[in-house]
């Protein structure tokens, strides 16, 4: 059963949320945007659904309500952010406005980020760069819950990637996707709908193909992108580990089964090897490499190409982005549809508050 919300009503909603937690009112209202953003865009598993989360840990004291984000080293045209344990959701946008300023001056900027949170979706950040004709990059390590090819143990997150690149007439290029088969996220909803996994997604303790979505909570993992070494897991194990070593080693930030976990009721690994969680940033101006009117008018070639590609029988060829357009519009119009459970949450936290939701 799903409920329907308006765009501002959640985002007005999970504003106040924030001031609540302690956020200054301008780190409440860019939090508020950046969350239902991913709900806008059809990722619900990185939306509101994601609120309580925040709330648990900063109960727990894991985040920072007032965080001094502040750059820590730099060069030109490269910077390390400490994100002093602030909400991701605010530390992100702050880092990937210091990889624009960067490339503005230098034609390409790259910050990798430490000490911070889960950042909402990598798209929204890397999106933050069309607007300045630039190539926008966002990757972020995440909760150790995925197995590396032929491994048992949980090493790795779904550590995402986000890769923007602006066009002339046609929408921009955005691809953002997890570096497994599917986001824990997308887990999460199965559990509140009662269906079962595709094969692929996820394996027991023992390393054994599943389809309980419940698997997780009993010691399995989840599977590089691929799903088995047959289908090409050891490239999304090779991606994964790409993210997590910019976005963490370069930084100072936990890697691996160091990086903490979403979830409060989980401890901290012990003996942590860096700060926090690791995001990294990239900004490439477009006229550092060719004129920018030039590129963007042969990106609308590519795009219009690709979209003529003759397609299988019932099906339509897309471009990165467009699932994600449609849905903005659609759900910007006609509401944010919420499941049931996550409706219950929200209302728990609004209890918790005192606020009417």
């Amino acid at each position: 059963m799903e409920h329907i919300y308006s765009y501002h009503h959640l985002t007005e909603f999970t504003r106040e949320v924030f001031i609540r937690m302690g956020c200054s009112l301008e780190h409440a209202m860019l939090a508020s945007e950046v969350l239902v953003a991913a709900d806008l865009r059809g990722i619900d598993s990185h939306g509101v659904a994601r609120l309580s989360g925040y709330v648990r840990l900063w109960e727990a004291k894991r985040i920072n309500a007032r965080p001094d984000i502040r750059i820590v080293h730099e060069t030109p045209s490269t910077a390390v952010v400490d994100g002093d344990a602030g909400l991701g959701l605010v530390v992100a946008p702050f880092a990937m406005e210091v990889a624009i300023r960067k490339a503005a001056i230098a034609g390409t900027g790259w910050v990798s980020v430490k000490n911070s949170n889960h950042f909402g979706i990598a798209g929204y950040h890397a999106m933050k760069a069309l607007d300045h004709d630039m190539i926008g990059m966002a990757m972020t390590n995440a909760s150790p819950l995925v197995a590396p090819t032929f491994a048992k143990e949980r090493m790795l997150g779904t550590n995402p990637i986000a890769v923007a690149i602006p066009a002339r007439e046609q929408p921009p290029f955005v691809a953002d996707f997890a570096t497994t088969t599917a986001a824990n996220g997308k887990l999460e909803i199965l559990q509140r709908k009662n269906l079962e996994a595709p094969y692929g997604w996820i394996q027991d303790k023992d390393g054994n193909p599943s389809t309980n979505p419940h698997e997780l909570k009993d010691g399995g993992a989840l599977l590089p992108l691929g799903g088995d070494r047959d289908h090409g897991s050891h490239k999304g194990y090779c991606l994964g580990a790409i993210v997590d070593i910019f976005s963490a080693v370069l930084s100072g930030a936990n890697y691996g089964p160091w990086a903490p976990p979403f979830v409060s009721f989980l401890p901290l690994a012990p003996d942590p090897v860096g700060e926090g969680l690791g995001h990294f940033f990239g900004a490439m101006r477009v006229d550092a490499f060719r004129p920018a009117d030039e590129f963007k008018s042969h990106m609308d070639t590519w795009i219009n190409r690709f979209r003529a590609a003759v397609p299988v029988e019932g099906k339509e060829v897309l471009i990165p982005g467009d699932p994600e357009r449609e849905m903005h519009r659609d759900r910007l119009q006609n509401g944010i549809p919420v499941l049931a459970p996550v409706v219950k949450d929200m209302q728990e936290v609004a209890a918790k508050f005192k606020l009417n939701f």
